[in-house]
């Protein structure tokens, strides 16, 4: 007795257009045909496509089934690799798995890492989003000041109003501003000297340098830009005695 493509699909739990599949790139070789033209299928080709599903099931690519041959014993090597790929797809699913956790625990933004989601919480949203693409610029050493000057930032009313600046501010109002927040903008580079550092940036120094200055045109409106124009210039002035 033999089996039509269809019975042979049935028996094996797959499909007829998976066994044609498997004849067109040379997994399973035809089989002789009937009078009648149809294939004729047999025991020998059943645990074939037995072994192929099975192998394909447990995640061995097509390809390298192929590779293996008629043999009827499981390839250990094959297997072997194939364990320790999904060790390091279940190491990595538990890590998510934890991101995502301490996510939903502080209904913080999903583009930044979990360590400082909690601690940007208060920050504008332009601050957050500038702070996003601190952490993707910065190199190691610039990226742990900036933890730390998370974590232990104090509130500042010059801060604050800079927040809230409207683009239409006028001259004096960025002016008395720029002023108020050099004191503290000073102390910050003094704690953190490493902050504006980028030479060690995993992008490079050029492309760190140009983000930031994108970042900074794209997420603050002009008045503010002006205010922090105008706090560098009088930090980087020279000293009146």
């Amino acid at each position: 007795m033999t089996w039509s493509t269809r019975q042979l699909a049935e028996l094996a739990g797959t499909t007829v257009r998976a066994v044609r599949h498997y004849h067109d790139i040379g997994l399973l070789d035809e089989p002789e045909r009937g009078s009648n033209g149809y294939k004729q299928y047999g025991a020998r080709d059943l645990l074939r496509v037995l072994r192929i599903k099975r192998l394909a099931d447990l995640g061995i690519p097509l390809s390298q089934i192929a590779a293996m041959g008629e043999a009827d014993r499981y390839p250990h090597e094959a297997l072997q690799t194939l364990d320790a790929e999904l060790a390091s797809t279940i190491d990595r699913l538990q890590r998510i798995r934890v991101e995502l956790a301490l996510l939903m625990k502080q209904g913080s933004p999903t583009d930044l890492p979990p360590e400082l989601g909690e601690v940007v919480a208060g920050l504008s949203e332009a601050d957050r989003s500038y702070t996003t693409i601190l952490t993707r610029v910065l190199g190691p050493t610039a990226l742990d000041s900036l933890r730390e000057m998370l974590h232990a930032t104090r509130d500042d009313p010059a801060g604050r109003e800079f927040e809230q600046l409207p683009e239409d501010a006028d001259e004096r109002t960025r002016a008395d501003l720029a002023e108020r927040m050099v004191p503290y903008v000073r102390d910050l580079h003094a704690e953190y000297p490493n902050l504006s550092q980028v030479d060690d940036s995993p992008v490079g120094p050029r492309r760190a340098t140009e983000a930031l200055a994108v970042g900074l045109r794209d997420l603050y409106n002009k008045a503010q830009l002006d205010v922090l124009v105008r706090v560098n210039q009088q930090l980087n002035a020279p000293d009146r005695e």
